[in-house]
């Protein structure tokens, strides 16, 4: 009895297994549907970009849905509860995966979703007002531990990149400036260029152009290495904090369950539209960097990025809105 139940559980395995490959085979055959965020952010700009190239090498239309709100998980939960058939596809921030970290929530990004690819990364740019007495990061160090709490920084929504940047720099530094929150990038830029507060850490976007200017004061990058947003501008991590490293990422999911060949498939097709020279062209000018990665690097950089600021919220106390 024993072997004959093992001889059906391997035939069903088998048969699972051919069913899957056949897929892959004619994959895809109808459009397919990237769930991301509201109209106009980084990650509908990121799928908005991808999406033309994919069509045109997978020969199917390729809809964007934007869901935004509730930090990802409305528009992880449209993708969580589709068919594990290749044709709902998730593209969103990492912001998405700290979600369980910062409130009790009932998606574990980390564990309910298949990653195809990080696609593309931005990292955030430490800028100053010009009136502050500094030149670089040791500087700005320097003038924390002398003016304990004094240092104002502005930021956007709770657990946002310019958040949870400057705290992983507050505390990789060991200095104590208090965080000014605003509702938009906006008002927190505004805010900056009138002295009202003396440093952010905001995307190369928006910040970039005032520093050419000027108008702000570019210190270093966030990223572990120099970036060709700023060229020429040092890391916070060769500029006296080793170690720091933190880039706001865009990836691509698929739901739980979809079969390897068609992931594959996937991947290969978005990392192709990705290598582009015109498309990273049209990324760079935004401020964001092709990264192109295989699924398994996507799977490493979402459990380094847990631990490292998982610790960052927990001493902090950050808890979502």
């Amino acid at each position: 009895m024993l072997s004959q139940r093992l001889t059906v559980s391997s035939l069903l395995l088998c048969m699972s297994q051919v069913a899957g490959i056949a897929q892959g085979q004619n994959y895809p055959t109808k459009p397919i549907r990237i769930v991301t965020s509201e109209v106009g952010g980084g990650n509908d700009f990121a799928a908005r970009l991808i999406a033309p190239g994919l069509s045109a090498s997978l020969n199917q239309q390729i809809v964007i849905d934007n869901r935004g709100g509730a930090s990802g998980m409305i528009a992880g939960d449209a993708v969580v509860k589709a068919a594990p058939d290749g044709y709902t596809l998730l593209l969103y921030s990492g912001t998405i995966w700290l979600v369980p970290l910062l409130q009790t929530s009932p998606l574990d990004p980390a564990k309910d979703f298949l990653p195809i690819t990080l696609a593309v990364s931005s990292p955030t740019i430490l800028v100053v007002h010009p009136s502050l007495p500094v030149k670089s990061v040791r500087d700005l160090i320097g003038l924390a531990k002398a003016k304990p709490g004094e240092l104002n920084y502005a930021s956007v929504g709770t657990a946002s990149g310019s958040h949870l940047s400057a705290e992983l720099f507050r505390t990789m530094a060991g200095i104590n400036i208090t965080r000014i929150q605003y509702k938009g990038s906006a008002p927190a830029l505004n805010d900056l260029l009138g002295g009202h507060t003396q440093l952010t850490f905001g995307t190369a976007g928006s910040t970039a152009p005032h520093a050419r200017s000027g108008r702000l004061k570019a210190l270093a990058v966030s990223t572990a290495q120099p970036s060709e947003v700023f060229p020429g501008l040092p890391t916070i991590a060769g500029s006296g904090v080793p170690g720091y490293e933190f880039r706001n990422t865009y990836s691509v999911f698929a739901p739980l369950g979809t079969p390897s060949t068609v992931v594959n498939l996937l991947h290969q097709n978005i990392v192709q539209v990705l290598k582009r020279p015109d498309i990273k062209e049209k990324f760079l000018k935004s401020g964001v960097e092709i990264v192109a990665s295989t699924p398994e690097q996507l799977a490493s950089a979402i459990k380094a990025d847990i631990s490292s600021m998982g610790k960052v919220i927990r001493e902090a106390g950050i808890r979502a809105d």
